[in-house]
C-alpha cells in the first residue's frame, strides 16, 4: 500500500498548489481561496468517507460493478463539494440551479462512462480466465465463444494484456513440458523393454547352462570347460548392462561429478582406438586414427570422454561390414572448441533415425543394430554434454560420421 498512497499524497500537493496557482492568477484573495478549498475538500471528504464502506461490501462482486459505484462516489464528492462553494460564494438562486443542472448532466456521462470502461475491464477480465482455463486441458474447461481467448487479441489495460501474454508463455511452456514428459515416458517404455529382452536372453542361457551342469547332462572336460567359460562371457554380459544402466542414471540425473584435467585430445583418441582394437580384430575391421595439425589441450574429465569416445567407436565397428574400415579424424577446427569424427562404412544412418539415435533404449533399422540395448550412444551423448560438448551424427560417403565436439576451456 505504501506506492498508493505515495501517489495519493502527491496528487493531493500537486493539486492544493495548481489550486493556488489558479486562484494567483485570478486575483482571488487568499482568503477566499482558502475558504473555498477547504469548504470543496471537506464536502468531497465527508462523502468519500461514506463511500467507503460501500465499496468494502462491494469487493465481492464483479469487477464492473465496483468500477462503476467507485465512479458514482467520486462524481457525487465532486458535485457536492461544488456545491457547497457555489452555496458559500452566494450565487444566485438561478445561477446555482444553472450549476446543479451542470452537475447533474456530467455525473450523468461520467457514470455511463464509468460503466462503460468496467464493462471492458470486465471483458478482458473473461478473456484473462479463458485463457487461465486453457492452460492445462481446455477440454475440461468449455470456452464461452463470445469471449475472446486469444492473448493476441486481447485489448484492455497494460497491466492485463501483460498479464495475458504471461499467460501465453506459460501455456507455451507446459505444453513443451508436457512434450518433454511423454518423450521421457516414450523413452522410459522402449528403455525397459529393450533391457529386459537383454537381460531375458544372457540369464535363459545361464539358467540353461547351469541346470545342465547340475543334471549332470555334460560330464565331460572339454564341453564342462566351455560351459564354464560361456557362463563367464554371460555374466560379464549382464554386468556390462549393469554399468550401462548406472552411468546411464548418473547423466540423467545429474549426479556425474566431472574430475577436470588438461589432456591431449591425441593421447585420448589413442587410449580410445587401443581399448576397442581387439573388437575391430576380432570382426576384421580396419581401425585408423590421425589428428588433423597440432594435437589441442582439452579440460576435461578423462574417464567419462574415453568412455564416450569408446561407445560410439564400438557402435561404428559393430555397424560395419567385415574388411570394412573406422577413421578417426581429431582436431580443432573452431575457436575454443576441439573435435573428434568417427566415420565408419556401415551404410549410414536412416533418415528417419538421425533424430532418435542418440535417445534411451533406441535402436535404429536391423541394418544398424548389433546388440545391447541402445543405451552406449545414449551414455557417450550425456557424458559429452556434462562437459558442455555436442554429439551429432550425419551421412557421409556410404557410413555414418558422428561427430563429438568438446569446449579446450573447463565446462562451467
Amino acid at each position: 500500500m505504501k506506492g498508493p498512497v505515495r501517489n495519493a499524497i502527491a496528487v493531493m500537493v500537486v493539486g492544493l498548489a495548481a489550486t493556488a496557482g489558479v486562484a494567483a492568477a485570478t486575483a482571488m484573495p487568499a482568503s477566499d481561496g482558502m475558504e473555498l478549498v477547504a469548504i470543496a475538500i471537506g464536502a468531497a471528504a465527508i462523502v468519500v468517507l461514506l463511500g467507503l464502506p460501500l465499496l468494502r461490501l462491494l469487493r465481492g462482486r464483479v469487477l464492473a460493478v465496483q468500477v462503476s459505484a467507485l465512479a458514482l462516489v467520486l462524481v457525487v464528492a465532486i458535485a457536492l463539494g461544488v456545491l457547497a462553494a457555489a452555496e458559500a460564494m452566494f450565487i444566485a438562486g438561478h445561477d446555482l440551479v444553472v450549476v446543479e443542472v451542470v452537475l447533474v448532466a456530467v455525473a450523468t456521462v461520467g457514470i455511463a462512462a464509468a460503466i462503460l470502461l468496467g464493462g471492458r475491464v470486465a471483458a478482458t477480465s473473461s478473456s484473462l480466465v479463458a485463457v487461465t482455463r486453457r492452460i492445462g486441458d481446455d477440454s475440461r474447461f468449455p470456452l464461452d465463444p463470445e469471449v475472446t481467448a486469444d492473448p493476441r487479441e486481447i485489448s484492455g489495460p497494460p497491466e492485463l494484456v501483460r498479464l495475458a501474454h504471461e499467460l501465453e508463455l506459460m501455456e507455451q511452456r507446459l505444453a513443451d513440458a508436457r512434450r518433454r514428459e511423454q518423450a521421457v515416458e516414450e523413452s522410459r517404455r522402449e528403455l525397459v523393454a529393450w533391457v529386459s529382452h537383454d537381460l531375458r536372453t544372457p540369464l535363459a542361457a545361464i539358467r540353461a547352462m547351469v541346470e545342465a551342469l547340475e543334471d549332470g547332462v555334460v560330464s565331460d572336460p572339454a564341453t564342462v570347460a566351455r560351459f564354464h567359460a560361456n557362463l563367464r562371457a554371460e555374466t560379464d554380459r549382464l554386468a556390462g548392462l549393469v554399468d550401462d544402466l548406472f552411468e546411464l542414471s548418473r547423466t540423467q540425473a545429474g549426479a556425474l561429478r566431472l574430475q577436470l584435467e588438461q589432456v591431449s585430445l591425441g593421447d585420448l583418441v589413442s587410449d580410445a582406438i587401443a581399448g576397442v582394437a581387439p573388437v575391430a580384430a576380432a570382426k576384421g575391421v580396419r581401425l585408423e586414427g590421425r589428428v588433423v595439425g597440432p594435437s589441442p589441450a582439452v579440460q576435461v574429465s578423462t574417464p567419462e570422454v574415453l568412455r564416450a569416445l569408446r561407445n560410439v567407436l564400438e557402435n561404428a565397428i559393430r555397424h560395419t561390414p567385415t574388411d570394412g574400415s573406422v577413421m578417426v579424424l581429431a582436431g580443432a577446427d573452431e575457436p575454443g572448441e576441439a573435435y573428434v569424427a568417427i566415420l565408419d562404412s556401415g551404410g549410414g544412418v536412416p533418415l528417419e533415425d538421425v533424430e532418435r539415435i542418440f535417445d534411451v533404449g533406441y535402436q535404429s533399422d536391423p541394418a544398424r543394430t548389433g546388440g545391447g540395448a541402445g543405451l552406449g550412444l545414449a551414455i557417450a551423448r550425456g557424458f559429452v554434454e556434462a562437459h558442455q560438448g555436442r554429439i551429432t551424427v550425419e551421412n557421409e560417403n556410404g557410413g555414418a560420421r558422428f561427430t563429438v565436439r568438446l569446449p579446450r576451456e573447463p565446462a562451467v
